[in-house]
């Protein structure tokens, strides 16, 4: 690591028996994975990203390395540490001891980027770090379809993961999983019928299909699948069900899901009952929407806690904050969640 654990901290790694009596009984990791935003720092200026349309107001922040080691108690209690927020992961300077220290924690490690930092050498940092999933974002399948990702080309991000896969194989890296982050915005459906292909040029294992859930302007709602959207959802579904189907005939992955309007509205795709956010000036709060880091008043902001002042299990714990997950499990979710599309699963 680039730093030393400040010496109050005790990191202990599980033992043998420890990590064997989780893997059977999981009683002592509650959590499924705590999301953890280490930069608020992007270069990409993405059209539906409310860092491009409240730019003004956007707070450019880095998560410091000693705040990061307060989170050790929760990742204790967590499966997965995924590494990425609002902004781009890979630059944040401490991010590979931050995923060491996770991997010390007895977690599994993820994190989602744009491709743009990739080297030949952070290549092999991703594969010497351990890292089990690495997800690159698209919005399309070629340069057109992809052109809401602006900041970054199509043709770039294909090289990065080519790159990756190339140093992951001459490095025997098969630990680790290359995804494809996908975002499908409505007036983009069609595209998608191009993702098997694209997912078999580059060797990519799956691929994870989500929506615009976050409008942030009132310009992009017609880029959102809502659960009312009858005719958009099915024309959603008929392209997702036979662009999956292409990809299991290669043995790839291709995972969506869709806002149902028949929901009964007590879960969260979000899974906020057993993960949380924890943004870089090291707030925690369900999940990524409920936290921008943005100037001024947020009425959508919710924050439970502090970890530079308090203890984070004691904030997942504390009454707040589970208050909060049992009003959403209730069906009487607070107010920002109750028009989120995140809401609407089965």
């Amino acid at each position: 690591m680039n730093e030393t654990v400040p010496e109050n901290r005790q990191f202990r790694e599980p033992g043998f028996w420890e990590s064997l009596k989780e893997a059977f009984l999981g009683a002592r990791r509650p959590l499924d994975c705590i999301q953890v935003e280490v930069t608020s720092r992007c270069p990409n200026r993405c059209t539906y990203c409310p860092q491009t349309t409240r730019r003004d107001q956007w707070q450019k922040r880095d998560l410091g390395w000693e705040t990061f080691t307060r989170l050790w108690p929760l990742m204790r209690r967590s499966g997965r540490v995924h590494l990425q927020g609002w902004g781009e992961p890979l630059l944040n300077p401490h991010f590979f001891d931050m995923v060491a220290l996770a991997r010390k924690a007895g977690c599994s490690v993820s994190t989602t980027t744009s491709g743009l930092a990739i080297t030949p050498k952070l290549a092999r940092q991703i594969v010497e770090s351990g890292l089990d999933i690495v997800a690159f974002s698209l919005a399309g399948t070629d340069p057109a379809s992809n052109a809401s990702r602006q900041g970054i080309a199509f043709e770039r991000v294909c090289e990065a993961i080519a790159l990756l896969q190339e140093v992951r194989r001459g490095m025997g890296g098969v630990h680790l999983e290359v995804h494809i982050a996908y975002l499908l915005l409505a007036s983009n459906i069609e595209a998608v019928r191009g993702l098997p292909d694209l997912m078999k040029r580059l060797g990519v294992h799956a691929a994870v299909v989500s929506t615009l859930d976050y409008i942030p302007s009132a310009e992009l709602a017609a880029e959102s699948l809502l659960p009312e959207d009858g005719e958009k959802l099915a024309r959603a579904e008929a392209v997702l069900k036979e662009a999956a189907a292409k990809a299991r005939e290669s043995d790839q992955v291709l995972h969506y899901e869709l806002p149902c309007p028949d929901a009964p509205g007590n879960a969260c795709r979000e899974n906020v009952s057993r993960s949380l956010f924890v943004s870089a000036d090291g707030c925690l709060s369900p999940c990524v929407y409920l936290n921008l880091p943005v100037n001024g008043e947020d009425p959508s902001r919710r924050v439970f806690g502090d970890i530079r002042e308090q203890d984070p299990l004691e904030i997942w714990e504390g009454e707040a904050f589970r208050g909060f997950r049992d009003r959403l499990a209730q069906g009487n979710p607070d107010l920002p969640c109750r028009s989120c599309p995140k809401r609407a699963m089965r």
